[in-house]
């Protein structure tokens, strides 16, 4: 008997309910081996984040019973403890079935005897990611999925410094999740520690953000950039609005996407990297004439901007809008001493320069901005100024320990409106940094590859090229291999190996001579592998801006089409 059929026989008796079990045997007989396997062959895995997957009936789906044995285990971990009193916030997004699964979450933390702060309505990530501290909660969860497709729907776990687990608390709790059987599950709740409609969490959110703002000199008062904005059916349909209100904003909204709902319906994907989702947004911006479009994802920890140039709008992407933010913040923060800013290593190698030319660190982290809240708590004694990511994600200020779109929102307008007080372009803006720093250009691609034998061909396409690098990519030699799940670092031109002092992750960069740069790795969160590619050459002036990004933009092509 297979794992797939095992795992049948486990969800078709007790301690699964009459309804489930009834799915389960329809499931048998309705799909094709292939569909069932994919269904049954495994338990959907607590990765070193949380859990994100398909919502449905079975043990690689998101359900009542796989996000039960995970609170269960997390609870049996909490208990082993012995904290007097611990507490838990839970936080949803708009994403289908997010107040059910929070309800069921939250029951089994009370029948642990755990107190739950459980909000009333849909609450944006980085809220949750706030009170844990300002709670004093040992943890936080928040059901949410990011910006997958609306079939998608998962389970993100903060820990009681207000970052996403991290080692050595991740290994812990997964151990513990693996030790819990679904029959251990205590469905039983106690109301009595269940605390909701706890709002009074947003009003001190916006405190510290405007303490913040202040010492940076950013005002309340009247401003001359005109916004259109769009949560794309998702958290940050209020508190976004609020603040571009408070800031003196003349803004717009997306009316049709200001409706908060699971099943997305004006876009094919609720992702503000994508041109797609912002589309409504843009024509509106062009209607009105306004300067600027910015879009959240469902859970509002990420955003995506377009910006008018040539009465046309182009979309930043998320290296560009990272590099204007730090650079931005440095200006304004003028003691740099024992300050750092922070990215990942797969982001623009242009933070590296911007932190040079402003005598500030840098910390560099493995993808996840999980590492970037670590970074904030294992250095206390240091000033973190900002960080940011390739993937929209950015966060300023140490108030949030993960990225944060609700406030990068209103930084980036507030940026954009100085500019545009220069009568300036943010396009200038953005040349005067490539200037200065380098002028790097990125392009991310994906290939989608699901199933067993996707997963297989993904590690299939990363093992290769770990067994057999390149010698040259395009015209340039490989000069360095990073392969961080062995942990060494080599130098084709010296010869040496070194060790890379970040964690295992199954990621390969090849770093070229000419400063050309592709990642590989596969996605966490989809059944996808990524590629990475950067391209970089010295920009003089901006008379030559055109020329320069249109040889780079020509240059990534035939990488794209020779690699992938």
């Amino acid at each position: 008997m297979n794992l797939a059929e095992k795992n049948f026989k486990v969800w078709s008796n007790q301690p699964f309910d009459k309804e489930t079990t009834k799915e389960v045997y329809r499931l048998k007989e309705k799909l094709d081996r292939s569909e069932f396997n994919d269904i049954f062959h495994k338990d959907l895995e607590f990765g070193t984040g949380g859990m994100r997957g398909i919502m449905g009936i079975g043990p690689n789906r998101i359900n009542k019973y796989s996000l039960g044995k995970t609170t269960q285990g997390i609870c049996n971990f909490i208990n082993d403890l012995k904290i007097k009193e611990p507490k838990v916030i839970i936080g949803y997004d708009s994403r289908k079935n997010g107040k059910y699964l929070c309800d069921v979450v939250s029951d089994i933390f009370n029948a642990n005897n755990i107190r739950t702060y459980v909000f009333d309505e849909i609450k944006p990530t980085p809220i949750v990611s706030f009170g844990v501290r300002n709670l004093s909660c040992i943890c936080g969860i928040v059901i949410t999925a990011s910006h997958n497709p609306p079939e998608y729907n998962g389970y993100k776990v903060y820990w009681s410094d207000g970052g996403q687990i991290v080692p050595p608390i991740d290994k812990k709790l997964m151990s513990s999740i693996s030790r819990t059987n679904y029959a251990d599950i205590n469905f039983q709740t106690n109301k009595n520690l269940k605390l909701t409609n706890y709002n009074e969490i947003e009003k001190e959110y916006f405190k510290e953000l405007g303490d913040y703002l202040k010492k940076i000199d950013i005002k309340k008062e009247k401003k001359k950039l005109k916004v259109v904005f769009t949560p794309i059916h998702g958290t940050s349909y209020k508190m976004i609005p609020s603040l571009l209100e408070d800031y003196g904003f003349e803004y717009k909204t997306v009316e049709s996407q200001m409706i908060p709902d699971g099943n997305f319906p004006t876009v094919i994907s609720p992702n503000p990297e994508e041109a797609e989702a912002l589309s409504i947004g843009i024509s509106l911006a062009k209607k009105l004439n306004y300067d600027i479009v910015v879009g959240t994802d469902p859970d509002s920890d990420r955003f995506g901007i377009a910006i008018k140039q040539n009465n046309e709008f182009i979309l930043l992407n998320g290296n560009q809008t990272m590099v204007l933010m730090l650079d931005y913040l440095l200006k304004k923060n003028i003691n740099h001493k024992n300050s750092f800013i922070a990215s990942t290593v797969v982001s623009t190698p242009m933070i590296e320069k911007i932190a040079k030319l402003n005598n500030v660190e840098i910390m560099l982290s493995l993808t996840g901005f999980k590492w970037i809240g670590k970074m904030i708590n294992d250095f206390p004694e240091k000033d973190f100024v900002a960080g940011g990511e390739e993937s929209y994600g950015f966060l300023f200020g140490d108030f949030v320990r993960d990225k944060d779109a609700i406030a990068s929102s209103l930084l980036i307008c507030e940026i954009l409106n100085e500019v545009k007080e220069k009568n300036k372009s943010f396009l200038n803006q953005l040349i005067d940094c490539y200037i200065k720093y380098g002028f790097y250009k990125e392009k991310l691609v994906t290939k989608k590859l699901t199933g067993l034998d996707g997963r297989k061909k993904i590690n299939s396409i990363i093992d290769n090229i770990r067994k057999n690098p390149p010698k040259k990519i395009g015209n340039s030699n490989v000069l360095i291999v990073e392969d961080y799940l062995l942990g060494k670092k080599f130098n084709f031109k010296t010869k040496k190996s070194e060790k890379i002092k970040l964690p295992q992750s199954n990621l390969i960069i090849l770093k070229c001579e000419d400063k050309t740069s592709v990642c590989l790795r596969p996605s966490g969160t989809e059944p996808k592998i990524k590629y990475y590619f950067s391209v970089s050459a010295s920009l003089k002036s901006a008379k030559n801006y055109i020329k320069v990004n249109n040889d780079l933009e020509l240059k990534l092509n035939e990488l794209i089409k020779d690699i992938v």
